[in-house]
């Protein structure tokens, strides 16, 4: 569907009045009862909840009466009211003037005002907590208080136990009686805790075990400090005097004996959730080994824990399961002892069920299921709001099921209550509140208005209409543009959601939803975007391992939505960018593997993500690669000239075996390897082998595939076949005669495979065609060739060879003719002439020669045409200029030759000679020619001047080959338009030694194309061609741009290409009432000036000024601060000026003088160094400018390096060289002149120095074609 339909979809002014709106009814609560109970929503609020208790009474044993507290806490609206109960019986401790009661909105608590135990003891009992409001009362568990005295220290008598070495030995502890669990410390005198081992240990009586006694338990501090938590006390029993009496003998080993417990079994009983040890201590030398078991089953691994050095089996969280028979096994080397353990579990009343709490509507079923477990099972009850049910009124309505559910049918608000399950054993009791509340509320409709919902055509939609209501509202839902019920993708849900499956772009629109009869709606929008599809899917992919794998996958969404994000997975799982090891690059459709692996296998999938849907398509990587050799090669069926060879194919690892090559090698000629033999298809496993005569072969074979070659298989065992005479003659035999008087018989090789037998060898036959009889000559050799001496030139013989071995001969060969070698033509060609054609082309004819005289076979003619110069040079230049031939060849029968090519108006030479296979016959006699005169080549150079706007000079050179007498020259000229249909204009110059021209009356607007042409008495030759225009006239730069610094100015314009350069001169003043002054003269050409020297922070006025007259004015104003320009003194009066200047000039003949003093023996006086060159800093300026004169700063240079002698004293640094003084000329050019030069020379500076450096952008430094780029001013 287009865009703009679903941009229609964010209307809200569609609705059709046309269209009958069709009103659907969800599924609502009906009058009969149902089971559900009402979910209230967060935000909505109810004034009333019943009482849950939050904080339940803890059975506690009390040793101090500050101890003892007993509270409870429940929440509730109204907040509820607390009552108790004790052993019962209604206990109020309000009223107990032995009791402080402490009291809040959600908690009640009493303590003891009395500090006698005495007084406590009468408290003790069991108390339940009653939290009641008006809407029911909760019940706390059953809390049990007892008292009990502190544990405290008998006096006790220091004890000395003796024992002999290797006994065993129980020291007792004792500890204080007390219903508190102790922890026992065995410690030393120092309260060190004391080494202990799977010989030493401590029971869980507290005592310590000695399984047998070393001499190093002799000591006299074995202390037991016994710890009590509750009290928070700590008794130190005396200490124990361990006296170990040596043995005098060796000790005997001993049997293992258990010392706790005693006997062969025992039995424990625990309740479920508790922690239970079993304790096995036993003695024996040496120390004996313990471990666990469970009989017919196996200890739980996270919950059996093993403690003192595996004496003790901690079963954490015991269950029923947990109960049987546990076995300890001790082990020395004198045998083993067992003791069992009878393991019962039962089990304190637990939940397996609870009702929950729930709001209810009028009408509604509710059942409240309790089921709870135990060992003895426990016994169920009822209560409600803390009243057993045999207590209250019966209620046909209200009824018990097997004591573990309660139900109740049309509840009435006067059901309203809290219910108690309690479940008990001889082990405890266990009690849970749950309240039922029915309320009646009225609708709301909680899904928030005007919600917008985006799909993509072909999703599930589900429109939210969540409700709230008691009884439960019933929901209406219509659309103005289509039928609802008609449609059987729609689907009415009960919770008032309007689910559409297979969402189309018909669907898009407005939904309202409203409750019946009551004032209550809202709006959904529904927006349908086309759904995303992936246009290219990726494609499954071969690769080899080390390459690239690349899938593509290009996918398209709905404009509408947001760009999608592509995720990538291999075998189901996310792939993501590797930057460490490249190993993943996503590039927007594509996705690389980089150095695919046999891990990579697999199917990738891409999956294209938008904010409302995704696409997803597969392929699967696979690698493939050259197969794997074939294995058992096997012969059969062997024959004399064939054999079948077999073998089993390898892997072809995913690409198909196209074909085997069989490969062999002849055992008695190894040097030549391994030769292929015979292709087969791929789907073949075997093949028949045609073999040679007298061969060792081994065979071996390669599999081939897409990707190449495997490994060759390993070789087969050797076979051998019976040597034969040959089967052919060899090939190709003929005469490759070469020298006189010989003839040589040459022939193709026969392979050594055709050998068929030992002792090959070829004969060769040869006789005269003419005179030499029947009688054939005949030799025996190995190779080719046979050379045959003393039989005369070029003569003609039968020759035939033969193939022979030691079985027989091949058969009989047909001879062929042959020919003995050849020798050089003996005569010329005779009757040579040449007839001119035109100035570049001759045709050469002569008269054949003799076949007797050729004395070989004839092969053709070659023409020799050599160029000995120019006819139009005199002898001395013509003998200068190097000779140059060309030969032509022409075939055996041809007698006349055209030769092209040739140089007009030259002088040549020309010679024919024969020639056969052995070379070349004498040359004739030498013919002289000329060539006619010829079109000339173009001028050697061409430029373009223009001496003004509408004339043009070309100057040019002549033509570097004339090619005859040049006799002028031909000038075609043509403006040039888009058209290209402008007249030629043509100037006939006769004069061949002229070198320019000139063009008037050209356009000054117009750019021409120039053709330039000499001229023979043949014709015009090849142009020299030019483009060019005339230069105008100069004009000053228009469009100036200036850029402002503190001190300076940069100009910058465009320069006209084809305008002449002029210059002009740039007129500035301080517009406070100064003098005019100007620059240098600028040329237009250059496009950039920097005017400097300019007071920061003052305004100028500018003037550009081409002779006479001003093409630009500007004002601008510098950066920085005005300097304020000191009031003219006496600094400034000439005469003052000129007697500072002679005493800084004598100053500074003093100081070259003493600097020359104290180089090193003075090398050269002033004078000499005055009667030398000039310093090039010394030169004079160009025009306009002053002479260069040695700034200040530079004499002060001179004064530093004379006050450092020992520069000058050790080296070579002040020789003449170093003595030249740094200055910088200047370019003034001043309207008023009245400053002298001295005055120039001597003004203040703000440099480092004190004195002030010109720069050096002066005249003798020009920037732009000859002229400087800036100007330094002097104030």
């Amino acid at each position: 569907m287009p865009h703009t339909q679903r941009q229609q979809v964010c209307s809200w002014g569609l609705r059709s009045s046309l269209l009958l709106p069709l009103v659907l009814t969800l599924l609502s609560l009906s009058a009969r009862p149902s089971r559900a109970a009402l979910k209230i929503p967060a935000d909505y609020h109810i004034d009333k909840k019943p009482p849950e208790i939050t904080k339940h009474p803890v059975s506690v044993t009390i040793f101090a009466v500050e101890d003892f507290s007993m509270s409870c806490g429940a929440s509730g609206i109204p907040p509820p009211i607390f009552r108790w109960t004790k052993d019962g019986e209604e206990f109020d401790p309000g009223t107990d003037p032995e009791l402080k009661i402490t009291e809040s909105v959600d908690s009640f608590s009493f303590s003891m005002l009395s500090n006698s135990m005495d007084t406590l003891k009468l408290y003790q009992g069991k108390y339940v907590c009653y939290a009641s409001n008006e809407l029911g009362t909760a019940m706390s568990n059953e809390a049990v208080l007892r008292t009990d005295v502190p544990p405290s220290q008998q006096k006790e008598k220091a004890v000395t136990v003796k024992a002999d070495q290797g006994n065993s030995i129980v020291l007792k502890c004792d500890p204080p009686q007390s219903s508190m669990e102790p922890i026992i410390h065995w410690m030393d005198m120092k309260l060190r805790h004391l080494q202990l081992s799977n010989r030493v240990v401590v029971g869980k009586d507290g005592n310590l075990y000695f399984a047998h006694l070393i001499i190093d338990d002799n000591r006299n501090d074995y202390t037991c400090n016994v710890q009590y938590l509750a009290t928070r006390t700590i008794f130190a029993k005396e200490p124990i005097n361990l006296i170990v009496n040596p043995s005098n003998s060796v000790l005997q080993n001993r049997r293992p004996v258990m010392m706790r417990p005693t006997g062969s079994s025992s039995s424990y009983h625990a309740l479920r959730d508790e922690t239970i040890e079993l304790e096995c201590i036993v003695k024996g030398l040496p120390t004996p080994d313990i471990r666990w078991f469970k009989k017919n089953g196996e200890l739980p691994e996270s919950r059996a824990k093993k403690e003192m050095f595996d004496r003790r089996l901690q079963l954490i969280n015991i269950t029923e399961s947990d109960s049987g028979e546990y076995q300890c096994i001790a082990n020395n080397t004198q045998g083993k002892v067992t003791h069992t353990f009878t393991l019962t579990v039962e089990a304190s009343p637990y939940w397996k069920k609870v009702p929950e709490s729930q709001i209810y509507a009028p009408g509604e079923n509710v059942r409240l299921d309790c089921e709870a477990k135990g060992s003895p099972t426990p016994v169920m009850s009822w209560t409600i709001n803390g009243t057993p049910l045999s207590a209250i009124d019966k209620e046909p309505r209200r009824s018990v099921t097997g004591n573990t559910s309660l139900i109740l049918k049309d509840v009435i608000f006067g059901d309203t209550a809290i219910y108690q399950c309690q479940a008990s054993n001889k082990h405890g009791t266990i009690l849970t509140n749950t309240y039922v509340y029915v309320i009646e509320l009225p609708p709301q409709i909680l899904t928030e208005d005007r919600k917008l919902y985006k799909v993509t055509e072909g999703q599930r939609v589900v429109m939210d209409c969540e409700t709230f209501g008691s009884p439960k509202p019933k929901v209406i839902w219509d659309k103005e543009t289509s039928s609802l019920l008609a449609d059987p993708r729609v689907n009415l849900l009960t919770s008032g959601e309007l689910e559409i499956d297979e969402v189309t772009h018909d669907d898009k629109g407005v939904y309202t939803c409203s409750v019946q009869n009551h004032n209550l709606s809202i709006i959904a929008d529904l927006e349908v975007f086309n759904k995303t599809v992936i246009l290219t899917p990726p494609r499954d992919l071969k690769v080899q391992p080390g390459n690239t794998a690349v899938f593509t996958c290009v996918g398209f969404h709905d404009i509408g939505l947001e760009n999608p994000f592509i995720q990538w997975r291999r075998n189901r799982k996310k792939l993501f960018e590797s930057p460490s090891d490249e190993k993943y690059t996503f590039e927007g459709p594509e996705f690389m593997i980089a150095n695919v692996e046999p891990e990579d296998e697999g199917v990738y999938t891409c999956e294209i993500i938008t904010t409302l849907d995704q696409a997803e398509a597969s392929a699967t990587l696979s690698l493939y690669d050259r197969p794997d050799p074939p294995s058992h090669i096997q012969i059969s069926d062997p024959g004399q000239r064939a054999v079948t060879l077999g073998w089993t194919p390898g892997d072809n690892h995913n690409s198909l075996v196209q074909e085997y090559v069989v490969e062999f090698e002849d055992q008695r000629f190894k040097d030549k390897g391994w030769e292929e033999l015979q292709r087969v298809k791929g789907n073949q496993q075997r093949a028949l082998l045609s073999l040679w005569p007298y061969m060792s072969y081994r065979f071996r074979v390669i599999a081939i595939n897409e990707v190449g070659k495997s490994d060759p298989s390993k070789p087969s065992e050797i076979h051998n076949t019976l040597a034969e005479a040959p089967d052919n003659n060899p090939e190709d035999v003929r005469s490759e005669s070469s020298d006189p008087d010989t003839l040589v018989i040459a022939w193709e090789k026969i392979d050594y495979r055709n050998f068929n037998g030992p002792e090959f060898k070829y004969k060769v036959h040869w006789r005269r065609v003419l005179g030499g009889g029947p009688q054939w000559h005949e030799s025996n050799t190995t190779a080719p060739p046979l050379t045959v001496n003393n039989v005369g030139n070029f003569s003609a013989f039968e020759i035939k060879v033969q193939a022979i071995n030691e079985v027989g001969e091949g058969p009989e060969p047909d001879p062929v003719i042959g020919y003995s070698g050849e020798d050089v033509p003996l005569e010329a060609p005779m009757v040579v002439g040449v007839e001119l054609i035109n100035s570049t082309t001759i045709k050469v004819s002569w008269a054949a020669v003799g076949k007797e005289t050729v004395r070989g076979h004839l092969m053709g003619y070659k023409i020799y045409v050599t160029w000995t110069g120019s006819r139009g040079h005199h002898r001395g230049r013509r003998s200068r200029e190097s000779e140059s031939t060309m030969i032509e060849e022409t075939g055996p029968n041809d007698e006349k030759k055209v030769i092209s090519n040739l140089r007009p108006y030259s002088h040549y030479e020309l010679a024919v000679t024969v020639f056969n296979k052995k070379g070349e016959g004498p040359r004739s006699d030498p013919m002289a020619f000329e060539t006619q005169e010829g079109v000339p080549g173009p001028p050697t150079s061409l430029t373009l001047d223009s001496p003004s706007e509408t004339e043009m000079t070309l100057h040019w050179t002549p033509p570097a080959h004339p090619n005859g007498i040049l006799i002028g020259y031909s000038l075609q000229y043509q403006r040039i338009t888009e058209n290209e249909d402008s007249p030629i204009q043509v100037e006939e110059l006769d004069d061949p030694t002229a070198t320019s021209f000139t063009l008037k009356n050209l356009d000054r607007r117009g750019e021409y194309q120039f053709y330039l042409r000499g001229r023979t008495k043949a014709e015009e030759g090849e142009p020299i061609k030019m483009r060019g225009a005339t230069t105008l006239n100069g004009e000053p730069p228009k469009d100036l741009s200036v850029s402002v610094g503190e001190n300076l100015v940069n100009v910058s314009w465009v320069a006209k290409k084809r305008h002449r350069n002029i210059g002009f001169h740039i007129h500035y003043k301080k517009n406070d009432g100064g003098k005019w002054k100007i620059s240098e003269k600028v040329n237009s050409s250059q496009s950039f000036y920097q005017l400097q020297g300019l007071s920061p922070g003052s305004n100028y006025d500018l003037r550009f000024i081409h002779g006479n007259t001003t093409f630009q004015e500007k004002t601008i104003n510098t950066a920085g601060t005005e300097v304020t320009e000191v009031q003219q003194s006496i600094a400034t009066q000439g005469w003052f000026i000129s007697v500072v200047s002679a005493i800084v000039l004598l100053v500074l003949i003093l100081l070259i003088f003493c600097f020359i003093k104290r180089s090193k023996g003075g090398k050269y006086s002033v004078k000499d160094k005055e009667d030398g060159p000039m310093d090039s800093e010394a030169r004079p300026m160009k025009d306009e400018t002053f002479g260069e004169y040695r700034s200040l700063e530079s004499d002060l240079e001179e004064k530093r390096t004379a006050s450092q002698p020992s520069l000058c004293e050790d080296n070579k640094m002040c020789s003449e060289d170093t003595l030249n003084f740094n200055g910088s000329s200047v370019l003034t050019t001043d309207l008023n002149m009245d400053e002298s030069l001295v005055s120039q020379i001597s003004r203040p500076s703000v440099g480092p120095e004190g004195f002030h450096s010109l720069p050096d952008n002066s005249s003798l430094n020009p920037a732009t074609n000859g002229m400087p780029n800036s100007v330094n001013i002097l104030n």
